[in-house]
């Protein structure tokens, strides 16, 4: 396969739900890469052309964590990225994964340290020979206190990003988690000739519901 997407048709689509996720960030990339060859050679036969892992899947899914997972990319975009001088263990992983399966893979997100010293929230996406070819930030982060039930703020140490993504000449546009609840991102993705969004997430039961179903549908 080519580094080049499908055209604007059907394709088939595989969506990794990995529970388990642990304190040992290697224990975590070994489960998320045995997920992924499983993705693709599922037993129908009929080879997904993207695999998609869910929200920080590296790592647990916190503020107090965030600092100590996040990992070096250095991805600028329109560069060739080397992957093998990458200082990112889950950047490597992932490559490796998407080019044994021979699959567009949308790599979650992971915690980042980008060059400004910020941590981001960052999913990477990566062609069926294995190049980094985009990484979209997390724009639009979760703030919530709900009385009696929730309380987070991802804001106490991740920045937003402030980009749109959209894989391969508008394919695909590319949102994480809660930037599912602004409508802009679609709508602009649709008018570049997007044909899906993809937000990987790791929604709680509180307010995740609600977006699992209507949000889904609207977007």
């Amino acid at each position: 396969m080519s580094d080049l997407a499908p055209n604007s048709r059907a394709f088939r689509l595989a969506l990794i739900q990995m529970g388990g996720v642990t304190s040992d960030k290697a224990h975590n990339l070994s489960h998320a890469r045995h997920l992924i060859r499983k993705a693709a050679q599922p037993p129908d036969g009929k080879k997904p052309e993207m695999i998609v892992l869910p929200e920080c899947f590296n790592s647990p899914y916190g503020h107090v964590h965030f600092p100590n997972y996040a990992e070096s990319i250095k991805y600028k975009p329109g560069d060739e990225y080397n992957v093998q001088k990458s200082e990112s263990e889950s950047v490597k992983m992932l490559s490796e994964a998407a080019r044994e399966a021979g699959v567009w893979l949308i790599g979650g997100s992971i915690p980042e340290r980008g060059e400004d010293g910020n941590l981001y929230n960052t999913s990477t996406v990566y062609s069926p020979k294995g190049s980094l070819v985009a990484i979209h930030r997390k724009v639009h982060l979760f703030d919530i206190d709900i009385p009696g039930k929730i309380t987070f703020k991802e804001s106490t140490t991740l920045t937003g990003g402030t980009s749109l993504t959209h894989i391969d000449t508008g394919m695909i546009g590319l949102g994480i988690c809660y930037d599912i609840r602004f409508p802009e991102m679609a709508m602009i993705a649709a008018r570049k000739g997007c044909i899906a969004m993809i937000y990987p997430g790791a929604f709680n039961l509180t307010t995740g519901p609600l977006h699992w179903e209507l949000l889904q549908r609207a977007r």
